[in-house]
């Protein structure tokens, strides 16, 4: 009776260190996907933004209003301005990656919850198998029922190790694509900040010279 505990005990007590040892890979894929999905939404508005700054990179600047109302004859000249660089976020929906980032972490669960149902009837069928060995009692049929089914919970632990490996190569080329997409996000940050810089440059250059024309016209005025 003392042997048949201290059996159990160790069985259970290798199924709990089963189910622990997989919980820091849980955590770890979780993490990863929701930060995956974060900067895959920060690049795809960069990549919207980048887009139609190419489909449109002039935008007009209307002059100042107190530029315009100094006298009659500069609010009748035509504005001469040029043309600056602006940009019109139009935020993407994220909805088909977090989709696919769901679907993915929840097949890995069941993955590895399947795995882990079968090494425990893999390990119970083989206990039982020994025991009934042991015991000298063994009936014929039941052995080889036992032995098949061991031979199939095998096979099966094998394809959901092969499929295990699998994902864990997903993984590694998540881990990938967000060293790219964090370099692509640095690189299209400096890029919108100088090009920030560069169309406030034009900005106040361009208001300046407004500015000259008008005190300009409104000196010809008082001597005409």
């Amino acid at each position: 009776m003392a042997h048949w505990r201290e059996e159990y005990s160790a069985a259970l007590a290798a199924r709990d260190r089963r189910e622990k040892a997989n919980q820091a890979i849980y955590d770890a894929y979780t993490n990863l996907a929701d930060r995956t999905a974060r900067l895959a939404a920060a690049q795809q508005h960069q990549s919207s933004d980048d887009q139609q700054q190419q489909h449109h990179p002039n935008t007009n600047i209307s002059p100042s209003p107190s530029s315009s109302a100094l006298t009659p004859s500069t609010s009748a000249r035509p504005s001469k301005h040029p043309h600056s660089l602006t940009q019109s976020p139009a935020p993407p929906s994220t909805l088909q990656i977090q989709e696919s980032l769901l679907a993915a972490r929840t097949d890995l669960s069941e993955a590895q919850r399947s795995r882990s149902e079968l090494q425990d009837r893999l390990t119970r069928t083989t206990t039982e198998l020994e025991k009934l060995r042991k015991r000298g009692t063994l009936d014929g049929r039941r052995v080889h029922a036992l032995e098949s089914e061991v031979s199939f919970l095998q096979l099966r632990a094998k394809d959901r190790d092969e499929e295990l490996r699998g994902k864990a190569k997903l993984l590694e080329d998540f881990q990938d694509e967000l060293a790219s997409l964090n370099l692509q996000l640095n690189m299209a940050e400096e890029r919108s900040s100088r090009l920030q810089r560069e169309n406030q440059e034009l900005v106040d250059r361009w208001m300046a010279r407004m500015g000259k024309e008008a005190e300009a016209m409104n000196a010809a005025s008082k001597y005409s």
